[in-house]
């Protein structure tokens, strides 16, 4: 059984998107890591490579799947419409869209 330092929300972590690896600074002076696969595969420890410390990473997929969908979809400004068979998504701002069935 894993004996953990802490249990910290993946919200906490900051995201590299070059690499997919969220990070969280470890006492040690280096930062645990956890990619973002290795998340989408149920995995929920972050280590620290520098020593043997490890942390429970706190993460709901389904929520984190939401907001990410939600921050993709938000439009810069006015209202989302979206429609099955719609192939872009079009702001509404004035009552008139212009989407284009597929």
């Amino acid at each position: 059984m894993a004996v953990f330092h802490d249990e910290v929300e993946i919200e906490d972590f900051e995201y590299d998107e070059e690499t997919g690896t969220y990070s969280y600074p470890c006492p040690c002076g280096d930062r645990f890591l956890i990619t973002r696969e290795d998340l989408e595969n149920g995995e929920d420890v972050a280590t620290c490579p520098s020593c043997s410390l490890i942390l429970r990473v706190i993460y709901d997929q389904r929520n984190q799947q939401q907001t990410a969908l939600k921050k993709w979809l938000l439009p810069v400004s006015g209202s989302l419409l979206w429609q099955p068979g719609i192939r872009q998504l079009d702001c509404v701002s004035s009552g008139s869209t212009s989407a284009q069935p597929d």
